[in-house]
């Protein structure tokens, strides 16, 4: 089991920035790949970000909406990933999730095994 704990969403402003945290304990979080996922009002949940496990190189893969201004990484002493958000646009207002699974490059949610409550990042224009 892998317990995920998102964190450092909130408000800004159109064009500035924010770091989302994702914790997680449990199994090694090492061996896991995470991916950040969004999911607006009325919309459906949609993929932002992949960090593969180490096995896998740390490989980094991005939706197109967001390549340029989201930079993924992972500090494993810390069993954390981090999302930079830069340049954020109101478009990017949404609940951000994180999730954990075994699959390399995955982007879709049901390749992921374990997910996080979530976080709200509000983009103001």
């Amino acid at each position: 089991q892998v317990h995920l704990v998102e964190s450092g969403g909130g408000l800004v402003q159109a064009g500035g920035s924010l770091r989302l945290s994702c914790a997680g304990s449990g199994r090694p979080f090492s061996t896991y790949n995470v991916g950040w996922f969004r999911q607006a009002p009325g919309k459906e949940r949609e993929f932002v970000a992949i960090n593969s496990n180490s096995w896998n190189g740390g490989s980094t893969n991005y939706a197109d909406s967001v390549k340029g201004r989201f930079t993924i990484s992972r500090d494993n002493a810390k069993n954390t990933v981090y999302l930079q958000m830069n340049s954020l646009e109101p478009e990017d207002t949404a609940v951000y999730y994180c999730a954990a699974g075994r699959t390399f490059g995955a982007t879709m949610e049901r390749e992921y095994e374990y997910w996080g409550q979530g976080i709200q990042v509000t983009v103001s224009s």
